[in-house]
């Protein structure tokens, strides 16, 4: 609840503290002393529109404080409104956005009066009190909804839909299909055929240049002496000769070097023929590794790191489909889970709705509203969250939704009415004009039903009824004094004599007529409007 209030500098308030107590409290004072200042100050504190024309004259800013008990903390909302610039908020003393004032302050204080925003005008705060009065679970519906989400971002994460995934694993197939029959094996295969390659295309040279060779190192042919022969003939002049065994050994070792690159060259000249086939068979398959290196990877090697790869991320989508396929029988089991939760709550909603309208009309009929018509629409289709309330206040005019309603006074009391009916609702509510237009019983009955809604919230009401304000716990008069040049609003808390005065006044406009006291002190009295005791709790300081 709103435990203390402190306004400076705005409008004819120059200073005021004001200490507040659980239950109903009851501003009043003459018109424009400044009761509606203190609703416009409570409104500044939540957020609403800050208008530099309500800073005093003379004064740089104005500043609203207030400070809230919640269970066993307590929250310090501030605003600030510069006569030139924009506005400042704080929250428990940091600096915040007046969206997050607004957001504090909507759990923490609710405004009924011709200009507040009021939270049960809002299309979502309706819906819930429906909800809450039905007794609406809401939870399978959650739940459902939660379960759909977290399928919903399971499949997202599978990456694409159905058709991506199918497109991606049929070019990997047909990439693996390509590589698989291409028979890779040896890294270094290209490099073989690049070599059989060459040989086969000049092998006529070739064979005739090994020839040559094969004639010098070993045949003799043409009157001459092989080489084979000649090394032979220096190794044996040599062999004995312990000194020069070095040498002979060498001789040896190049003879037989020798008689060994004869035999390979005998071996090319008897069996390197010209063969065109596998000639450009070679040719074929080295075209094919380039072109399968060209799209997969650097030689053959590449092309094999590429595949395994391939055969990884293959599976995954394998898998991936698999598990899509169970995803999608999830989520139509989800589906259906959710239209049967939003079936269930939407008829909870409709046949509730008829039930508190005719709560709310009851309400009203002994709020001076005897003629109010409410209803209350769920539109379709299931789940039903389009709620709207709607107020028709006079016979033969048409329901209008809250929102809509012109008279600050017949909304203030329609408001009054559902928080009558409503259990949920913030911690404090301030209603202004909620008395507008009402006298007598009426007046009584307004504040019996201010005096009800005070037994589980925090009230605070701006009247000028003195019917109302008797039915309070605490009384704060509010009044106009010049000082100097300068006039000045005051809020002082009203005891015993004074709280009979000020009523006296509210009932008759002469403070001192004793009929009017003699009224005043009946309604406080054991037998008035609520059976409260004359002599209130003392909570708030004079400033």
């Amino acid at each position: 609840m709103l435990v203390e209030l402190r306004v400076r500098d705005l409008g004819v308030i120059e200073s005021v503290a004001l200490d507040l107590g659980p239950g109903m409290t009851a501003l009043t004072g003459e018109t424009g002393a400044g009761k509606t200042l203190l609703v416009e100050a409570l409104e500044l504190l939540v957020g609403g529109r800050a208008d530099p024309g309500l800073v005093r004259p003379g004064a740089s800013e104005a500043l609203v404080e207030g400070r809230f008990a919640v269970d066993d903390d307590e929250v310090i909302l501030a605003r600030a409104i510069p006569a030139h610039g924009r506005s400042r908020a704080w929250i428990d003393g940091r600096m915040a956005p007046v969206s997050a004032l607004a957001e504090a302050g909507a759990r923490l204080l609710e405004l009924h009066g011709q200009h507040s925003q009021q939270s049960l005008l809002d299309a979502g705060a309706q819906r819930r009190a429906l909800d809450s009065f039905a007794d609406i679970d809401l939870g399978p519906l959650a739940a459902a909804r939660a379960r759909r989400r977290a399928l919903l971002q399971e499949l997202e994460a599978l990456g694409g839909d159905d058709r991506a995934r199918a497109r991606q694993a049929d070019l990997l197939r047909y990439q693996l299909a390509e590589i698989d029959s291409a028979g890779l094996g040896d890294p270094d295969e290209d490099d073989a055929l690049a070599h059989e390659e060459e040989r086969l295309a000049e092998a006529t040279a070739h064979r005739a240049a090994a020839a040559v060779a094969l004639d010098a190192l070993d045949s003799g042919e043409g009157g001459g002496r092989a080489v084979v022969d000649l090394l032979g003939s220096a190794r044996a002049a040599l062999e004995g000769r312990g000194p020069l065994s070095v040498l002979a050994g060498r001789l040896a070792s190049l003879q037989a070097d020798a008689s060994d690159v004869a035999s390979d060259l005998r071996h090319v000249v008897e069996t390197w023929d010209d063969d065109p086939e596998r000639l450009e068979a070679v040719r074929a398959r080295r075209q094919l590794l380039r072109e399968l290196s060209r799209k997969y990877g650097e030689g053959p090697a590449g092309v094999l790191a590429f595949a395994d790869e391939a055969r990884r991320l293959l599976a995954e989508l394998e898998a991936a489909d698999e598990r899509a396929a169970q995803l999608a029988e999830a989520l139509g089991t989800a589906d259906a889970e959710i239209r049967a939760a939003e079936a269930a709550v939407g008829l909870a909603r409709r046949q509730t709705a008829p039930s508190l309208a005719r709560a709310v009309e009851e309400r009203l009929r002994g709020l001076a509203m005897p003629h109010a018509r409410i209803e209350v629409t769920v539109t379709e289709p299931d789940p039903g969250d389009e709620v709207t309330f709607l107020l028709g206040a006079n016979p033969g005019e048409a329901v209008l939704p809250l929102a809509k309603v012109a008279s600050g006074g017949e909304l203030a009391r329609a408001m009054l009415a559902l928080r009558l009916v409503l259990t949920e609702a913030p911690p404090t509510m301030v209603f202004d004009e909620v008395d507008a237009g009402v006298g007598g019983e009426a007046a009584q009955a307004v504040g019996r039903a201010l005096a009800e809604v005070a037994r589980r919230h925090q009230v605070l009401v701006v009247t000028h009824l003195a019917q109302v304000a008797a039915c309070a716990r605490q009384q704060l008069g509010v009044r106009k004094e010049v000082t100097g040049d300068r006039t000045v609003a005051q809020a002082t808390v009203l005891e015993d004599d004074d709280r009979v005065v000020e009523l006296a006044r509210m009932l008759s406009g002469r403070p001192g007529s004793a009929t009017a006291r003699k009224h005043a002190e009946e309604l406080l009295g054991p037998q008035g409007a609520t059976g409260a005791p004359a002599t209130r709790p003392s909570r708030p300081r004079p400033r």
